[in-house]
């Protein structure tokens, strides 16, 4: 191995390595030898727990969204991140603890002995890499991609034009699926999400296709159709049987992190917010049941003013009984947001052998069924709701029930209002003024960048304009 990173243990799920040796630890600055199949399930953990967690120091994307609200501390839904070093924190999870392990793996699977097994294994690491490397592009524009995971090669990496990455992550997933062989195995243990299962693998590939292509639908029409359209028809995710499902553990330390925050650390620092909670009460959605907690058992719910300090924890509805469970599953892919997509890319015009009412219709339905909630018939013939009837244009249409069904999904929420506009969503009057008064758009570059890496830093900000939460990456052209 060329890399030491960090390594997290998954106690029921990873094979130990064996260091009980004479030599054990002899050569001090030498990495440990890991086997490919713990690191990648760790790199699967760190993932997964990354975009996950509610924990104000790793990740902000639900006070983005405006899902939850603060009790005493409001920091985050003020996009005030620097307190905590927030953007440093979701850098490095990803970088580190997920391409850093992702890229160790290969170096560790190059050695075993060439087969269709290890061609499978490769392919797999790569697809992903491309799903990481793009939550880092929309998460920040422009980052370290051609000079990244070079080391000891090159120890200050350039910054790529965000524009230019996607179209390689593209061809890279080309190359990934391609190379998958789904009448030979693959990582016989350490695989969580698919249990070395190549079909589903190239599920997941042609689903995270299909979603690089619809992110470049305002930028580049022609590229975003032939990709959508392509992924389509290899075959995504439809259907909650055929999700990218992380199954937690009950036990510690490897519980889902949700329920660490809201359970396990015995605070009351969240509620729901009031901007999700009052819309779901004009709609009377089935799905606040399960998402929020009534006050005092009345059947009514009430959110927590967004962005405003010391909301009293016990006048307004808490985050779920669900979300308390320690084993909650989490989803890299869901059927509800594949389902979303699809409808989009159908009111752009794209093939997808459907209609766009069709999809965003199968999208609710399948969140309903995801929680284990009745009603959606009813539902979807609320005017409010029916896709022919409901206010706005599609991309309202789409943008304000995709908002509602991913309210585990903080990210890929942000990632909706970012590309549709919708819903409205309006920044407290006391937002930290780097957001320009405005929801945040991306998050600012870590401050290890600008100390460590500076020249390359500076680089990235001109090219970006700025380095501030409200900039636009590439495919936010609105």
């Amino acid at each position: 191995m060329k890399k030491l990173f960090s390594i997290v243990t998954l106690l029921v799920l990873l094979t130990s390595c064996n260091n009980n040796t004479e030599d054990f630890n002899n050569n001090e600055d030498a990495s440990y030898n890991v086997p490919a199949e713990t690191l990648f399930t760790n790199s699967q953990l760190e993932l997964v727990n990354q975009m996950t967690t509610p924990s104000v120091n790793l990740n902000p994307f639900r006070f983005f969204s405006q899902y939850w609200a603060q009790t005493t501390y409001n920091d985050e839904s003020r996009y005030r991140l620097t307190t905590r070093k927030v953007s440093d924190n979701h850098w490095d999870a990803l970088y580190r603890n997920v391409l850093g392990n992702l890229e160790s793996a290969k170096d560790v699977i190059t050695t075993e002995s060439a087969s269709v097994e290890q061609q499978n294994k490769l392919a797999i690491i790569e697809i992903l890499q491309v799903y990481t490397f793009q939550i880092l592009v929309d998460t920040y524009g422009d980052i370290p991609y051609t000079d990244a995971l070079t080391l000891p090669a090159i120890k200050l990496p350039r910054y790529d034009d965000d524009a230019t990455i996607y179209p390689k992550l593209i061809t890279r997933l080309d190359a990934a699926i391609a190379n998958l062989d789904d009448t030979e195995g693959s990582f016989i243990t350490g695989d969580v999400l698919f249990n070395g299962d190549v079909q589903k693998w190239k599920l997941f590939a042609n689903t995270l296709k299909l979603k690089l292509g619809i992110n470049l639908s305002d930028f580049d029409p022609a590229l975003a159709q032939s990709t959508v359209e392509a992924a389509y028809a290899a075959g995504v995710i439809l259907t909650n049987t055929q999700n990218a499902t992380f199954n937690y553990p009950a036990a510690a330390p490897n519980y889902n992190p949700i329920y660490g925050d809201l359970e396990a650390s015995n605070r009351n620092d969240f509620v729901a917010a009031n901007t999700l909670v009052n819309v779901m009460n004009t709609l009377d959605d089935p799905r606040r049941a399960v998402y929020f907690n009534d006050v005092d058992d009345s059947g009514i719910y009430i959110g927590g003013i967004y962005g405003a300090a010391n909301n009293d924890f016990t006048a307004f509805s808490q985050i779920g009984d669900k979300f308390r469970a320690a084993d909650l599953p989490a989803e890299l892919f869901e059927a509800t947001e594949v389902n979303f997509y699809l409808a989009e890319a159908a009111a752009r015009g794209f093939n997808v052998g459907n209609t766009a009412e069709y999809y965003y219709n199968n999208a609710i339905r399948s969140s309903f069924e995801y929680w284990g909630v009745a009603g959606v018939d009813a539902y979807l013939l609320k005017p409010e709701v029916a896709y022919t009837t409901a206010t706005g244009t599609w991309q309202q249409k789409i943008g304000t029930q995709a908002w509602i069904a991913l309210f585990n999904r903080g990210f890929e929420s942000w990632n909706f209002y970012r590309r549709l506009d919708f819903p409205t969503l309006v920044a407290p009057a006391n937002a930290v003024a780097a957001a320009n008064g405005q929801v945040p758009t991306r998050l600012t570059y870590p401050s290890t960048e600008r100390t460590v890496n500076g020249e390359n830093y500076q680089a990235a900000v001109t090219a970006m304009g700025e380095d501030r939460l409200r900039g636009n990456v590439f495919w936010d052209v609105n």
